[in-house]
């Protein structure tokens, strides 16, 4: 096998935010293993290190940059350190993501109810929106949404939830017409219910696919190694079931 089909990011710099843990984490150790510098980011310094030096026993590259995606100044300072240290950005993956509550509307704690948006929505916009002067100075990039099939479905409890990430389908929409003229393409991958910490309780609807952290990476790998003329505004589902 050849280097370029077996290092297919190889002299890429991958920014992947929630890289701590689950989805995130499979995200990072993939993409570093395909030969992408991955600077790794969530709030948890401990949860992102232990990343780091997963990538780097297995002789990949990588380094840890703190930050809380809500937090604009800190989102600034993420895209600094890449630059730093490995020279630009490539590809963004927004991934960090939470569900705080389960409660009806009623019931909700509006902090909690705005928490959610500001993470899930204003974080993602946060994410691409300091990204994107790194990714125009490469000439190209990528930005992959993770998104949630839970954008098009009211369930009792999720209205934060869903509403954020329906609001991260259409800045995925906003922010591929925006970004078309520089070979930026912007993607939603929508996992679908995944063995994590925030799906340790949920309810899984009989039939789909209940899947690992690693059985994203594929669909991840994906969307990062497209050509720079590549598909950009689409949604791409691992749901068994329609969307």
């Amino acid at each position: 096998m050849n280097q370029t089909s077996s290092k297919p990011l190889k002299g890429k710099v991958a920014v992947i935010t929630g890289a701590g843990r689950g989805i995130g984490r499979a995200i990072a150790l993939a993409y570093a293993q395909a030969g992408a510098a991955v600077v790794c980011s969530a709030r948890s310094a401990g949860e992102i290190a232990e990343t780091v030096r997963l990538i780097i026993q297995a002789d990949g590259q990588a380094c840890a940059q703190t930050a809380d995606v809500a937090n604009y100044e800190q989102v600034v300072a993420l895209y600094q350190r890449a630059s730093d240290e490995f020279g630009g950005v490539d590809i963004v993956v927004a991934n960090a993501g939470v569900a705080t509550e389960q409660r009806r509307i009623e019931d909700s704690d509006p902090a909690k109810w705005r928490e959610t948006i500001d993470i899930n929505l204003t974080g993602a916009y946060y994410t691409a929106h300091a990204a994107i002067p790194h990714l125009r100075r490469r000439g190209a990039g990528k930005i992959v949404m993770i998104g949630s099939g839970q954008r098009n479905r009211a369930t009792p409890g999720f209205s934060a939830y869903s509403c954020s990430k329906s609001g991260m389908w259409m800045l995925t929409q906003s922010l591929a017409v925006e970004l078309l003229e520089y070979n930026i393409s912007v993607n939603e991958l929508i996992p679908g219910p995944v063995q994590t910490d925030m799906t340790r309780d949920a309810a899984i609807p009989p039939g789909e696919w209940f899947k690992t952290p690693e059985d994203i990476v594929p669909l991840a790998l994906f969307l990062a190694n497209m050509p720079d003329v590549g598909p950009t505004a689409q949604s791409y589902s691992l749901m068994r079931r329609a969307t």
